[in-house]
């Protein structure tokens, strides 16, 4: 008896030895996170440290088990949570729980030119992943919007820098209160689908610092952002996701960025590369993203087996490898392992009010003629809804960033549930095909059978609402590829034409991320911009088109009249799309209105540009004084009334020009802006705050930014072509 006694003591003692040398390190809190960090890495192998810079399945990677160290589980977003795949396929898992709220489309979040509303976005979003045990959201996307073609466009937020970068940090800051990692994409210069995964970009010193790279950097020195996508494209010859310059000297270096940096499905192409370039988690490769390839070969990816044997040959060192894992394990330390991070909640009553109030600032009024809109009930006994985008489905569909929204209401249900049944009449005019990744497919209805019932329907009606522009199918807004023109798809176009024949009241509402071609444009008396509205769609336009609402969103991007006018076709092939192996950006930094308003092309409609059912008073622009050194803050203040006859909201924008800068400069950059909402007869000085360092240009002859003694002319604007006053200042040294 007294041996078995023996022998328990014995086993029980070496239990507990073993349960508190192999504890979960993520327990002893007291200690510091570097510390923590530290201890987790000297107890793992090689082979487990392996395991945890790639993937173990579609969306996720496999931690640590024997530690205590989670997986890592990430969804595609920017504007919703996926829903969930199988676990090595590109199938969906037709889980029932697995909806989510569709909030809209950064474009759309981009326009309402409201931080504010982006942090709750963010925040909201944050807090749907995290209900659904998500660690990191694919998202935000902050790529310049450098031709109105690119397949993605509706994922970023528009052609001008400084307004992404404003827009991306509280976005950022609100999805990671959750203790989820927001994940800024795609690190950089992805700026077109077609041929993404081939091209090389050729592109100046100075472009890439004040165009293609300041929202990037926002999202890391002031967002705190936790992780970094890679892109798909090259840079100086080298996958961006593994590339030297980007990564290890601009990213880790000079922006001093701690969290990890990962491919895109698919962009690794080098385990060398991989390995001392600045690649510390592999996601997707044998399947590029797509369809095709090798069933679960994640021990195959880059950073797995080929890395390990390198690793135990010594012809890299196991130093590179410890990097990485330090950087996964802050990333846990953040997110899985962070034991006070809130629960998360989904589908809440303030989120459908989130999704709706960023869709209700977000849209555009571009033309009012004879006082279109709004269009309050009673006005009209009978109103024709015509166009296939008041009926479709705008959440699928678009490549990652579809969604499986828990509900979307259409725009022809908003306004049935506006105006009554009695007054809308429906008709559908052009057709399009169920949404593909990777091809158009046929609609399945006979075009003109849809015109004649149209133009029938049209020609009845007191006035028609013409819902066009693009959808989420291949070569539209859609990942994969660009748009082939900036015409309207299915006939859109000579549609207009024939309604226009026989009703001359028409409004119409252009639903993309791009911008189209308008040749209809002065003919129509009403024209809105709207975007993929997510949840609310239906209801957000109704309250517009009512009145309910006063729209006060603004161009992110710049129309062009025709495709020539934009900066990147201006000079042709070699500029857009380039020859499948490179492209130059001939551009340079002139992109959007810095091309339009500096090349004294007019665009059909300017950056920033948007109506209102209000008027505003702007009055006269004044300094706190005139001379400035470059570590002053320059104060502009505008007195701003509202004159019309209901609430509104104006953004006024303030622009900068340089009077004699040593280099070429656009006459005008966006450098301040600032949405003051209000009520009729309401008046308020708006003071907008621009640091002098903000004044600077890159100088790639040196290297630096560089801001220049000299004259500087301060605009203040409604938009890039609306200046509404000026102020003269100078800066010294």
């Amino acid at each position: 008896m007294k041996k078995i006694y023996f022998v328990t003591i014995i086993f029980v003692c070496y239990f507990f030895f073993c349960s508190f040398s192999q504890q979960p390190v993520y327990l002893d809190e007291t200690k510091p996170v570097d510390e923590r960090i530290e201890d987790a890495l000297s107890r793992m192998t090689l082979e487990e440290k392996i395991a945890m810079c790639h993937a173990q399945s579609k969306f996720s990677t496999p931690g640590c088990p024997r530690l205590g160290i989670p997986e890592i589980w990430m969804s595609d977003g920017p504007h919703g949570v996926r829903m969930e795949f199988v676990w090595d396929d590109w199938q969906h898992a037709h889980w029932t729980n697995d909806s989510c709220t569709a909030y809209p489309a950064l474009t759309c979040l981009a326009a309402t030119f409201n931080p504010e509303l982006s942090y709750r976005y963010g925040k909201a979003l944050g807090e749907e992943a995290r209900f659904r045990r998500k660690d990191i959201i694919l998202g935000p996307g902050v790529n310049i919007y450098r031709t109105p073609l690119s397949g993605r466009n509706f994922e970023y937020m528009g052609e001008d820098p400084y307004l992404s970068s404003v827009m991306v940090v509280p976005y950022i800051r609100g999805v990671q209160e959750n203790g989820v990692a927001a994940c800024v994409k795609h690190f950089v210069l992805n700026n077109q689908e077609k041929w993404r995964d081939t091209i090389n970009v050729v592109v100046s010193e100075r472009a890439l610092n004040e165009i293609y790279l300041p929202a990037f950097k926002a999202a890391v020195t002031e967002g705190g952002v936790w992780a970094v996508m890679g892109s798909y494209n090259k840079y100086k010859g080298e996958y961006c996701s593994h590339n030297d310059t980007l990564i290890n000297e601009i990213l880790k270096k000079e922006w001093a960025f701690d969290g990890v940096m990962l491919t895109d499905w698919g962009s690794a192409h080098n385990t060398n590369e991989a390995a001392l370039n600045g690649l510390d988690l592999e996601m997707g490769t044998w399947t590029n993203g797509l369809t095709w390839g090798i069933s679960s070969a994640y021990d195959k990816y880059f950073l797995a087996k080929p890395f390990l044997e390198k690793i135990k040959s010594g012809e890299l060192p196991e130093s590179l490898l410890d990097e990485k894992i330090r950087r996964i394990l802050r990333l846990c330390f953040r997110t899985n392992m962070n034991r006070q991070r809130p629960l998360g909640r989904k589908l809440t009553e303030e989120h459908t009010d989130i999704a709706q109030k960023v869709a209700e600032e977000g849209i555009v009024l571009l033309k009012n003629e004879k006082d279109f809109f709004p269009i309050r009930p009673g006005r009209y006994k009978k109103i024709a809804v015509i166009g296939e985008n008041a009926v479709k489905k705008l959440t699928e569909g678009g490549g990652s960033s579809e969604l499986k929204a828990h509900r979307e209401v259409s725009p022809l249900q908003g306004l049935v549930d506006k105006y009554g049944a009695e007054h809308i009449v429906y008709s559908m005019g052009y057709a399009s095909g169920a949404p593909d990744y990777s091809r158009e497919l046929p609609s399945g209805y006979d075009a003109d059978s849809l015109v004649r019932s149209a133009v029938a329907v049209a020609k009845a009606a007191d006035v028609v609402l013409f819902f066009g522009g693009l959808n989420k199918n291949f070569q539209q807004d859609c990942e994969g590829d660009d748009r082939k023109s900036m015409d309207l798809p299915f006939g859109q176009d000579e549609l207009l034409d024939e309604i226009l024949k026989v009703n001359k009241n028409v409004g119409v509402i252009i639903v993309s991320g791009n911008a189209v071609s308008m040749p209809w444009l002065d003919k129509v008396n009403g024209l809105m911009q709207s975007w993929y509205l997510g949840s609310e769609a239906g209801n957000v336009t109704a309250r517009v088109i009512s009145g309910e609402v006063s729209p006060s969103g603004k161009l992110p991007f710049s129309i062009p009249r025709r495709l020539e006018d934009n900066g990147a076709h201006y000079f042709g092939e070699k500029s857009y799309p380039g020859d499948g192996k490179t492209i130059y950006y001939m551009d340079d930094i002139f992109v959007g209105y810095r091309w339009h308003d500096t090349r004294k092309i007019p665009s059909l409609f300017p950056f920033g540009y948007g109506l209102s059912y209000t008027e505003f008073k702007y009055g006269e622009v004044s300094t706190d004084r005139k001379v400035y050194a470059e570590a002053d803050t320059v104060k502009v203040l505008v007195k701003i009334t509202n004159t019309g006859s209901m609430a509104g909201a104006e953004t006024v924008q303030l622009y900068v020009s340089q009077d004699s800068p040593s280099l070429s400069r656009p006459v005008k950059e966006l450098k301040g802006f600032h949405k003051q909402f209000l009520n009729r007869g309401e008046e308020k000085t708006v003071t907008l705050e621009i640091p002098v360092k903000d004044f600077a240009l890159y100088d790639d002859r040196v290297s630096r930014w560089v801001v220049e003694p000299d004259k500087y002319t301060l605009q203040v604007a409604s938009s890039s072509r609306d200046i509404k006053g000026a102020v003269e200042i100078e800066v010294i040294k």
